[in-house]
């Protein structure tokens, strides 16, 4: 009997304790997670802080503002101020005085090639030349004897052959010398040189140096770079979104990286071509030309798309915390908010004044005003708060260290 009795009593005791233990762990897990969810967003001030900091309050307002595209980008020079100098005949490099950096002018000799092949364009240019004026004489003799019926006709078109046939060689050469800086009309049997100058196509600046004195260099081997400065754009990277806002004409400002001066351009040319990365090259010309400024330089711009009325907020309003954006309103005016059901704790909240922090998205800034997009129900009519929003923030931070 004694024996069923302590039996029964441990039963029950064990049923106690399990029944204890589920009650308990169930307290701990839903008090603090209601509590936490209900403060998370929520501050408040007291009646004498209130009036401290001095709380003003306005609301949403709809302003013109000038609707803008940031980018980035570099400083580049068109195609045709980019030169690369080379010489359709190979030679040995007899003299440049070029450096990197250094400016040239149009027309200005950049080096000398030296080849033997030289020699002999000059030499057949010179002996064709003299006989060609020799066919030409007895061209001219041979048509006067066919008007009289004196001399075959076969003779004169042999002649006629000859004389086009000489033409064309001399022509032919006149062209290649030519092209390596001769100037046939000046050649003579007393000036024959083995050298050629390479002058400058542009004025500008020298940017490759790839060749030294005495190296031999192939035919179309690249020898030097020349850039002309005086001409370059900002080339921007616009994102495929922005890209229906894009204008011919609109104006850019923008700044170079560890520079404050702004610049300005307009734009010229839209790309055609979405990249892989969903964006599309923007073409902008400089409105005014800086010797200073270097192609590959980074940028970063603003694209001044037009007016656009949007909603907006004061500056002061909207406050910045862990890289996102909020602002205060009045906590009573917060849509579906949930009041204190009984007399005595609405009498305590009385005493105090309670804000509520929004998470917002902001758009473009001007003249101390930006645009914001509200939370999808926000009521557009709620108090917010105007001055004294950062010290709001300030008191949430506060309160949460505390905790």
């Amino acid at each position: 009997m004694k024996q069923k009795i302590f039996n029964s009593f441990t039963i029950l005791s064990l049923i106690a304790i399990l029944f204890s233990a589920c009650s308990s762990k169930e307290k701990t897990v839903t008090e603090p997670v209601e509590k936490k969810t209900e403060d998370a967003n929520s501050v408040e001030l007291t009646e004498d802080q209130f009036k401290t900091v001095n709380i003003q309050y306005g609301s949403v307002e709809e302003k013109n503002l000038s609707s803008v595209i940031r980018a980035s980008g570099v400083l580049d020079v068109p195609p045709q101020q980019l030169i690369t100098i080379s010489s359709p005949y190979g030679g040995t490099l007899k003299n440049t005085e070029l450096l990197q950096g250094k400016p040239v002018a149009k027309g200005e000799v950049i080096a000398v090639l030296e080849n033997p092949e030289f020699i002999q364009l000059q030499q057949d240019y010179l002996d064709y030349k003299s006989q060609l004026a020799y066919l030409k004489e007895e061209l001219d003799r041979q048509q006067e004897l066919a008007k009289e019926n004196v001399n075959a006709k076969k003779t004169l078109q042999k002649v006629s052959s000859d004389y086009n046939s000489m033409m064309a060689r001399v022509q032919g050469l006149k062209s290649k010398l030519q092209l390596i800086n001769i100037n046939p009309d000046k050649i003579n049997p007393n000036n024959i040189s083995p050298k050629a100058n390479i002058y400058a196509p542009i004025s500008g600046y020298v940017t490759k140096v790839l060749v030294n004195i005495g190296k031999f260099v192939n035919a179309n081997q690249e020898l030097f770079e020349i850039i002309d400065t005086r001409h370059m754009h900002a080339e921007l990277t616009i994102f495929e979104k922005d890209v229906p806002k894009l204008k011919i004409g609109q104006k850019i400002r923008f700044v170079l990286n560890n520079e404050t001066k702004e610049r300005f351009a307009e734009v010229h040319l839209i790309g055609r071509e979405i990249s892989a990365e969903r964006t599309v090259r923007v073409h902008g010309h400089l409105l005014q030309e800086d010797k200073n400024l270097l192609p590959g330089m980074y940028l970063k711009a603003i694209v001044e798309t037009g007016v656009a009325t949007t909603s907006a907020l004061p500056d002061k309003a909207i406050v910045q915390s862990a890289g996102k954006s909020y602002i205060f309103i009045a906590a009573d005016e917060m849509k579906d908010e949930k009041k204190p059901a009984d007399t005595e704790k609405n009498e305590v909240a009385k005493k105090h004044i309670a804000f509520k922090r929004i998470e917002i998205t902001t758009g473009i800034s001007e003249n101390g005003y930006t645009e914001v997009i509200l939370p999808e129900g926000f009521n557009k009519n709620s108090k917010i708060v105007f001055k004294g929003a950062y010290d709001l923030l300030s008191k949430m931070n506060n309160v949460e260290e505390e905790e």
